[in-house]
This record gives C-alpha cells, sequence and structure tokens, in this order.
C-alpha cells in the first residue's frame, strides 16, 4: 500500500505551506501514524502532527444530445501534516 499518493499543491494550501503545515491526498486505509512515517521517510523531516479527512464523493451529471448521463465523482482521504518549526518540504523539487 502506498500511503502518500500526492500533494495537495493548490493557492489555499500554498498558504499554510508558510506555516509549516503541508496537504496530501493518501491512502483510505492509512491511519495518521502510517502518514506521519511516510511523510518522515520520504522527505527527511520531522512531524508534529497529522490531521485528516475524508472527503466524500459529489454527484455530476451532464447533458448529451441523445441522453442524460448522472454519477459521481470518487472520494477520497486527504492529510494535513504539522512540522516542526525550521523543516520544510519543496513540493516543487521534482516538478
Amino acid at each position: 500500500m502506498q500511503v502518500l499518493k500526492r500533494p495537495i499543491i493548490t493557492e489555499k494550501a500554498s498558504e499554510k505551506n508558510e506555516a509549516g503545515v503541508y496537504g496530501f491526498v493518501v491512502d483510505k486505509r492509512a491511519n495518521k501514524i502510517e502518514i506521519k512515517k511516510a511523510v518522515e521517510s520520504k522527505y527527511g523531516v520531522t512531524v508534529e502532527g497529522v490531521r485528516t479527512a475524508i472527503l466524500p464523493g459529489k454527484p455530476k451529471s451532464r447533458y448529451t444530445k441523445t441522453n442524460f448521463i448522472s454519477g459521481h465523482s470518487a472520494s477520497f482521504k486527504k492529510a494535513y501534516v504539522t512540522l516542526v518549526e525550521g523543516d520544510v518540504i519543496d513540493l516543487y523539487e521534482n516538478a
């Protein structure tokens, strides 16, 4: 199981990065301890705290020429990781 799927790179998340809080999309089955170990081993930083949230899928629908199509987007889990003061993660190094 790959715990960390991808970092959250949005304008709102970038503002939190300055305060030492980083967001990641994580596996739904991962708990806070596993997330902490994964971030510490991948980025070589010390994690102070982890907050998680499971976001449900939203209903989506669209009209086509012949039909009405409805469904929903997938649900996912995200984690906000707070680092010890002085530690920094460079999310753009591999981009």
